[in-house]
């Protein structure tokens, strides 16, 4: 069975049920992963667009396929709930991915945290977004970037360009 012909998806619904919150996503991610390469750090603009619109298509695919189990039932069908925890296998695997950026260095500094939970927060942006909460999703999309923009800005640093190119030094030659 093909889920498109069964559920019987308009251009509308398409467009607000599938391409508007990837779209939204894709959008939010792309800021947040952009300033984490812009800063240097390990999971920059591909790993944030990656995890984003991975949980963002999950949940899509979850609300889809809740939308046609109703459909199903209203015909008389039984339907099995147990297909609807999907997302929460996205959280516990978005735990692993965060753990794979956070490190320990030789004087016992933890580095990655934040850039944890830009990927943590991103796939959580992606799951509401394609779970159809436009609304939540677009005030928590405004609030991370502007969050972003201002801390960076406040430091000095520009979110959107990345660090100028400087040459290497050469190391100074010891006069003996």
């Amino acid at each position: 069975m093909n889920l498109w012909l069964e559920m019987e998806l308009d251009l509308i619904d398409l467009l607000v049920k599938v391409l508007l919150p990837l779209a939204m996503t894709f959008g939010i991610a792309s800021f947040v992963g952009l300033e984490r390469q812009n800063v240097g750090k390990a999971a920059g603009l591909s790993a944030h667009v990656l995890v984003a619109m991975g949980a963002a298509g999950i949940a899509v695919m979850q609300r889809l396929m809740f939308e046609y189990q109703i459909l199903l039932q209203g015909g008389g069908l039984l339907i099995d709930p147990e297909q609807q925890r999907i997302i929460a296998q996205v959280i516990t695997g978005i735990g692993f991915i965060g753990a794979g950026v956070i490190i320990k260095d030789p004087s016992n500094v933890v580095k990655g945290i934040t850039t944890a939970a830009t990927l943590w927060f991103v796939a959580m942006i992606g799951l509401i977004l394609g779970s159809g909460y436009i609304l939540i999703g677009t005030i928590l999309g405004i609030f991370i970037m502007v969050f972003i923009a201002i801390r960076d800005l406040s430091r000095g640093f520009n979110p959107l360009r990345g660090k100028p190119f400087q040459k290497p030094k050469k190391p100074k030659e010891s006069q003996e």
